[in-house]
């Protein structure tokens, strides 16, 4: 038996194939110009020595060239490992070691660092995709050398389900960042399931503003829509404006997004300029997405957000909420066909239905990965007791339905009593004043931890540290409420649109 997740590409030109995959500033991309150019790149990474099992790293953002390297790879049997465009050369030295990554394709707007760390590394094949940036020095080759070589037999190779696909690099918030190797089966059915779940069709437009280096964009829209045939409207970077734009101009039906994506977009100050009636669904995950904020933006835009819970390590989705029908509001829904998720205490016992059983979400099944990239003992404490740990708190219903709390890592303790930050941040999102805000635990010599919230502040909106903490005074237990309120006018994001906690840390 044998599965390349290509095959997601090829049906889909088969079948519709004059239909756009892909649309960006400065035009579109058809099913079939996208299964020809990714043959095409496949045939040139075979002629440069890339072969079947080889890692090669893929540091691009949302642009068109991202979509023909990756399937190019596939087809060609090799190990796509994205990268944060981000990253700067050490970072990049270390990635590219850790995968034993054989060559690199990156952007013109990152390539100084990107040679920089793969010199470091000795990886020599530096591809570089020129596009709106400038390429300082003239580093690399161009990566459409890819794909202008002389005619040549265009592998697609028939990949074990069991073979290793993608890495995925987990954000490293606490050590370095691991691998999460991904296979080719996983990532099929957890584009096929969930997509039928999204209830993705083919005449729906998904906004894919989400990282496509990052599990969510990767697995939940880019290989959705491939295997769906529906159409990505690609942004390459963030920007509520351009989403706006974007949305309007293509006439998106479905917007995928993390919590603070949501919440830029509704304090747009120009929001009512934008025609989004085109838009069906909302769908919120990479982060338990604020109740205040899923309430504000279901009635400004007439749609419903389901929520839904997944990590790197689990290839995305692992829970969802299905439909609108059989949603539990604030819950991140049930598990998906294939999929077992329990809450277990510290002692490692599953802990009874109820939100008083908070405990850590651990999970089982197809998605789960094959194990972290040539780390084998990180393996074997993440599947201790025969269950992946996930790292996050919750707890699962009577109905079958999860929740999720926090971050293990973010609990904050203080004088012994357990602070979910979680808590804090729903509280402190009804002020009016509060556009966005971070709950993290500071030290202190007298309680171990203190709480303490940044805030940035909706647009010419005013509010003081006293105020924000007598609002969450009111509201809260003594134990809970934050002693130390700081302003920010920027809160610092991660490139996936998360707030950076640890940095605030």
């Amino acid at each position: 038996m044998s599965l390349n997740l290509a095959t997601i590409l090829r049906e889909a030109a088969r079948t519709n194939p004059s239909k756009p995959v892909a649309l960006f500033d400065g035009g579109q991309m058809t099913y079939r110009e996208l299964d020809a150019l990714s043959d095409r790149f496949a045939a040139g990474l075979r002629l440069s020595g890339v072969g079947r099992g080889d890692a090669v790293a893929l540091q691009l953002p949302n642009i068109p060239h991202f979509l023909v390297a990756y399937f190019g790879l596939l087809k060609n049997g090799s190990v796509a490992v994205p990268l944060n465009i981000l990253l700067k050369a050490p970072e990049v030295e270390y990635h590219l070691g850790d995968c034993q990554a054989q060559a690199l394709i990156t952007w013109s707007g990152v390539a100084r660092e990107a040679a920089k760390g793969a010199a470091a590394a000795d990886v020599q094949q530096i591809y570089v995709a020129d596009a709106g940036a400038p390429n300082p020095d003239g580093i690399g080759i161009p990566v459409d050398t890819l794909l202008a070589g002389p005619e040549a037999a265009v592998p697609f190779e028939l990949t074990d389900p069991n073979d290793t696909a993608v890495i995925v690099y987990t954000s490293g918030t606490t050590g370095r960042p691991k691998g999460a190797e991904l296979t080719h089966f996983q990532l099929f059915m957890n584009a096929d399931t969930p997509g039928r779940l999204f209830g993705i069709e083919e005449d729906d437009v998904v906004l894919v503003a989400l990282p496509l280096f990052h599990v969510f964009g990767l697995s939940s829209e880019l290989n959705v829509c491939a295997r769906f045939a529906a159409t990505m409207s690609l942004v390459p970077r963030f920007d509520p404006t351009r989403v706006l734009e974007t949305i309007e101009r293509d006439h998106v039906t479905v917007f995928e997004g993390v919590p603070t994506m949501f919440v830029s977009l509704l304090n747009h100050p120009d929001i009512d300029q934008y025609d989004l009636s085109s838009l069906r669904v909302g769908i919120s995950g990479g982060g338990p997405i604020a109740a205040e904020v899923l309430d504000r933006f279901e009635q400004r835009f007439g749609i419903v957000i389901l929520e839904g819970y997944g990590l790197s390590e689990t290839a995305s989705t692992t829970t969802f909420n299905i439909s609108a029908k059989e949603r539990k509001i604030y819950s991140v829904g049930k598990p998906i066909y294939g999929v077992d998720v329990q809450v277990w205490n510290e002692q490692g016992q599953k802990l009874p239905p109820g939100s008083e059983h908070v405990g850590e979400v651990v999970v089982r099944g197809f998605n789960v990965m094959r194990g972290y990239h040539r780390k084998p003992e990180a393996t074997a404490e993440a599947f201790a007791g025969g269950w992946f740990h996930t790292g996050d708190l919750g707890y699962e219903d009577e109905d079958g339905y999860f929740f999720i709390i926090d971050r293990k890592k973010d609990l904050i303790i203080r004088g012994g009593y357990n602070v979910y930050p979680r808590e804090l941040e729903e509280v402190l999102y009804t002020h009016p004043a509060v556009a966005e805000v971070a709950v993290v635990g500071v030290p202190s010599d007298r309680l171990g931890e203190e709480v303490k919230a940044f805030i940035e502040l909706k647009p010419d909106a005013t509010a003081s540290e006293e105020e924000l903490i007598a609002f969450a005074k009111e509201r809260l237990a003594a134990y809970k409420y934050p002693r130390i309120v700081e302003f920010r006018s920027q809160l610092p994001k991660l490139a996936t649109g998360k707030i950076a906690k640890t940095e605030l840390r």
